[in-house]
């Protein structure tokens, strides 16, 4: 991450959490491209948060760090659920909104989209947090102005708790 990012986004972090006080969708998406510096393949990355949190511009920002050039729109898939995306490894970008339960993830074929060598980035996965991996990176969205966002990230498993450690590290945490 360049210097420039560096000192603008606040970042405070523990032994089981970072948060990131962002001001604008583009330091948002700043945030979301140096994660994706460290993502791999079969990475789950789970979005929550109220209609209007960020969401869609941090998925945006993400895929943009995994090599999406900047002519290809990135929007929330709600209508079609599931976009498939090229990049450094392959994205399975997915909007679980229009989805009731766990089940209907299910019935789509969600072990195809969080099994195997794709990323898999979810907004409202809320809605189908029973069938999402164990080992998976949760950011928790929250509106605190007309343009800042919090951004709280968590980790289930051990080399989800180690990516965001990397992360802390990477943005210069204390």
């Amino acid at each position: 991450m360049d210097e420039r990012k560096e000192s603008i986004l606040k970042v405070t972090s523990t032994s089981e959490s970072v948060t990131i006080e962002s001001s604008s969708p583009d330091e948002t998406e700043a945030a979301a491209a140096a994660l994706a510096e460290l993502l791999s393949e079969g990475a789950c990355v789970a979005l929550y948060g109220e209609l209007g949190s960020g969401k869609t511009v941090f998925a945006r920002g993400l895929l943009r760090g995994l090599g999406i050039g900047s002519d290809v729109a990135v929007t929330s898939p709600t209508f079609v659920i599931v976009s498939e995306y090229a990049a450094r490894v392959p994205v399975h970008h997915i909007d679980a909104y229009r989805l009731h339960g766990a089940s209907d993830i299910v019935a789509l074929g969600s072990r195809e989209l969080f099994y195997n060598e794709a990323v898999s980035v979810v907004e409202w996965a809320d809605r189908i947090e029973d069938a999402l991996p164990e080992e998976r990176l949760n950011i928790v969205l929250s509106i605190t102005g007309a343009e800042g966002r919090r951004l709280a990230f968590s980790a289930t498993g051990a080399a989800c708790r180690a990516l965001l450690e990397s992360f802390a590290t990477a943005l210069g945490a204390p």
